[in-house]
């Protein structure tokens, strides 16, 4: 296949106008050397594609009911149902693009693995790193509180809370379980839950507090933390889909849960790895949900990786892979490697 190269090569390594500093022009990769295996040849390829064909970990939707696609080396991509439109490539160059959110204001923010944070306000580009402040310039997840603070997950710097003039950084010292984080979510009461390459924690704005698991087995790598509408708080990681009732941890399932959703029918979604060669978008029947064998129906198994996940306005499942972006209308998944998306 046309991208399967590129997809390989991938696959070895798992705002608001006031706010930042000026700036007038973003630094560049220096392409002299290869980015994690890729040749400067095969990034272009990626970032001049008029759609995503790179690895999509996090897909959004914005107030406009538009898709938002961070599309790792290929750029944020923004889909208005009829065409896909690149926000970052042509502006701020090829990074390694992660995460994407749009705050309450309408500003757009892009999170990267290689160059920290953009802010994008629809006319100008901020950007955070270290020097203004910025935990780590590895960003995993962004995420706004119910109070508008822009909350930053980084892999291996802790927690930064971003109140719109500065920065406040937490570590282990703060009493985090890790400084290596993966996502963050808010409750239904307030308290912010992040998954870490460990032990999940939540933070209560006073206190953290480092979550064990009772039965003794650790967690591997929580990638994902979501609270249904039952306000059950559900996790994933490499080994598995766990649920958390506020006192006791069951483990509903093997398969390995990098995304989860709840979908507007109670049913849970997930896409991660069932076997060490096999990756899946499972869903999870929201009657059989407490069940000690759940019905898991699985919509799509492969290579490649199945990672980011969202249910749009109108019902259907979008899902990011290693090598694109899918969506699922629940009969027909369309792939959009193609301008026009091949079924």
């Amino acid at each position: 296949m046309k991208y399967a190269h590129v997809y390989a090569l991938l696959l070895l390594f798992v705002f608001h106008a006031s706010c930042g500093q000026n700036q007038t022009k973003v630094p560049q990769d220096n392409f002299s050397k290869e980015h994690n295996g890729l040749s400067e040849s095969q990034l272009k390829e990626a970032t001049t594609s008029k759609v995503p064909i790179s690895m999509v970990r996090k897909i959004k939707q914005d107030r406009n009911g538009n898709i938002l696609i961070a599309a790792s080396w290929g750029g944020v991509f923004r889909y208005d149902g009829k065409s896909f439109t690149n926000l970052t490539s042509s502006k701020i160059g090829w990074h390694r693009f992660w995460d994407v959110l749009e705050d309450r204001g309408g500003n757009l923010w892009f999170a990267s693995t290689d160059s920290g944070v953009y802010g994008y306000n629809g006319k100008t580009f901020r950007h955070f790193t270290t020097r203004e402040g910025l935990a780590n310039n590895a960003v995993m997840c962004i995420y706004e509180d119910k109070a508008g603070i822009i909350w930053f997950a980084t892999g291996g710097g802790g927690a930064s809370r971003y109140d719109g003039k500065s920065f406040q950084n937490f570590t282990t010292k703060e009493g985090l379980s890790s400084n290596d984080l993966t996502t963050i979510m808010e409750d239904n009461t307030g308290k912010l839950w992040f998954g870490t390459r460990g032990e999940p924690f939540f933070y209560d704005g006073k206190t953290f507090t480092v979550l064990k698991n009772k039965d003794g087995k650790g967690f591997n790598n929580v990638w994902s933390i979501i609270e249904d509408k039952k306000g059950i708080i559900w996790f994933g990681d490499v080994d598995g889909l766990w649920r958390y009732d506020g006192r006791t941890f069951t483990k509903v399932s093997q398969r390995g849960a990098f995304a989860i959703i709840e979908d507007k029918k109670g049913n849970i979604w997930t896409t991660g790895e069932v076997n060490p060669k096999v990756w899946a978008l499972s869903r999870y029947d929201a009657k059989s949900l407490y069940n000690k064998m759940p019905i898991v129906t699985e919509i799509m198994s492969g290579p490649p990786a199945f990672l980011g996940l969202l249910e749009a306005n109108d019902g259907s499942i979008w899902f990011g892979s290693g090598g694109g972006v899918h969506r699922y209308d629940g009969k027909t998944i369309t792939d959009f490697k193609s301008a026009g998306g091949q079924k």
